[in-house]
């Protein structure tokens, strides 16, 4: 069940039954010369999708655009400070506590978002804490997941890719966007097969040292069939992982 492909009738029958939602929440960035810009918010909006067509769950919005500032160097990319994003992300979550929404899981698809979304929640808390008495009535408890921490899809995306998988434009997250989309698989020379791996602070020196976008990756690993088995995985895990999340 989608949140924006439902009517308000249909979501407070949905409430009758559950009091829980998943957010897809991501990031709009470079992901190297054969990755969809918007591959970290595709990944968990595929995989929560999969999840809803198998059982009686409900998913929100896509939350799309995140904190990426280092890849502003790369055309398409785009960020949001982290106060812009912790705002958002506490008004987002206080309009579905006022419906009656108790839990809200965030499958996260960018790992520079954890920190920020966790001030979020922070944020959220406080609101029910500081001052006394300052509650605003809607009580509401939220989760972070990254999908490749579900159970069992790192191990996986191992045995899959034994070598070049990396840390950014992933062959295991570039093959979840071609199972979705394979209309629009890319293809470019990669130079050298299997990128570096280092540090980096801003956008410049991003760029600067990793020329092409990728870090410690061979995206050319990636084929639709194996995003296909990455989706089964961790839509099954999701599924489980939010039941036990929604029933705490």
């Amino acid at each position: 069940m989608q949140l924006h492909l439902s009517t308000w009738p249909e979501v407070e029958a949905y409430l009758e039954r559950s009091k829980g939602i998943i957010i897809p929440i991501g990031s709009t960035e470079q992901h190297g010369p054969t990755g969809f810009i918007g591959t970290d918010a595709l990944c968990p909006e595929i995989i929560a999708l999969a999840a809803a067509e198998e059982a009686d769950l409900l998913v929100g919005p896509t939350f799309n655009v995140g904190c990426a500032q280092h890849h502003l160097a790369f055309a398409g990319s785009m960020t949001l400070r982290p106060s812009t994003m912790i705002a958002t992300l506490c008004d987002w979550i206080n309009s579905l506590a006022h419906h009656g929404f108790e839990k809200v899981y965030f499958l996260n698809g960018h790992g520079g978002n954890s920190t920020t979304i966790d001030a979020a929640f922070a944020e959220v808390y406080a609101q029910s804490s500081i001052p006394p008495g300052s509650s605003h009535g809607h009580r509401v408890d939220c989760k972070l997941r990254n999908w490749w921490e579900l159970s069992g899809v790192f191990a996986l995306c191992k045995e899959l890719y034994k070598k070049g998988h990396g840390s950014h434009a992933t062959p295991s997250e570039v093959a979840v966007t071609y199972f979705a989309y394979p209309g629009h698989i890319k293809n470019a020379p990669l130079d050298p097969e299997i990128a570096p791996n280092g540090r980096f602070t801003d956008a410049e020196d991003y760029r600067r040292k990793f020329p092409d976008g990728r870090i410690g990756s061979n995206p050319a690993l990636a084929t639709p069939e194996d995003g296909g088995k990455l989706v089964k995985k961790a839509s099954t895990a999701l599924i489980e992982d939010f039941e036990k999340f929604n029933n705490e």
